[in-house]
């Protein structure tokens, strides 16, 4: 049970990643866009603060986007894993960087035929996007599931559910609870999971009740 930040703010990835509950992050094109800065400058940055587990996306055709996965394996080493659109050219670089023991995230599953298909060119990891999936009126959660189901049935698979896509804090419990092996988030859903009215509540009536003893210690 992993937990990912999906996001390419590095303060808040170095705030959080310190507590000791982060395991990885997940960028894309959008995020690096709204960060304003040179995407590998991110990655380095993110592997100098620790960060075991990156995912960093390329596009273009399957040329391109096989040389760029390449070159950034070989550049950030054990910490990247390639993250590649789950469309043909995407399946078929992933099955080029598993020849050469690159770790590829396919993103962009919709669909429990992708997630096998993706299982079969070498994925380390699947992303099935929970939150676009309710939003085209299908159940994301029910998806997670599925694949579960599907991967728990072949003793020969590998790859992990890699839970994306996630708008809030139930969401996030209900991926595990459907199977899903990470979960990634932004980190405003992060930081509501330590959060619940009761918890407020009870730390309330302690502070109070301690402010009625705590003169009784000598």
């Amino acid at each position: 049970m992993r937990i990912f930040l999906d996001t390419a703010d590095t303060s808040l990835i170095k705030k959080h990643f310190a507590t000791g509950l982060i395991d990885g992050v997940t960028t894309n094109p959008t995020l690096i866009m709204k960060s304003g800065r040179n995407p590998e400058d991110v990655y380095q940055e993110l592997i100098d603060i620790g960060v075991p587990d990156i995912s960093m996306e390329v596009v273009g055709g399957f040329e391109e986007m096989a040389s760029e996965g390449k070159r950034l394996a070989n550049k950030f080493g054990k910490q990247c894993t390639v993250k590649v659109p789950c469309t043909p050219e995407g399946l078929f670089v992933c099955h080029e960087l598993k020849k050469s023991v690159i770790k590829v995230n396919v993103t962009l599953i919709f669909d429990v035929a992708q997630a096998i298909l993706a299982s079969k060119a070498g994925a380390a990891y699947v992303s099935p996007f929970v939150g676009r999936v309710d939003d085209n009126s299908f159940d994301g959660l029910e998806l997670i599931r599925d694949i579960d189901e599907v991967f728990s049935n072949c003793n020969s698979c590998e790859t992990k559910i890699l839970s994306a896509s996630i708008r809030d804090v139930k969401s996030v419990s209900k991926s595990f609870a459907n199977g899903a092996d990470i979960v990634t988030m932004p980190p405003t859903v992060f930081e509501k999971m330590y959060r619940h009215i009761l918890t407020d509540r009870g730390l309330e009536l302690f502070d109070q009740d301690w402010s009625e003893v705590k003169h009784l210690i000598t």
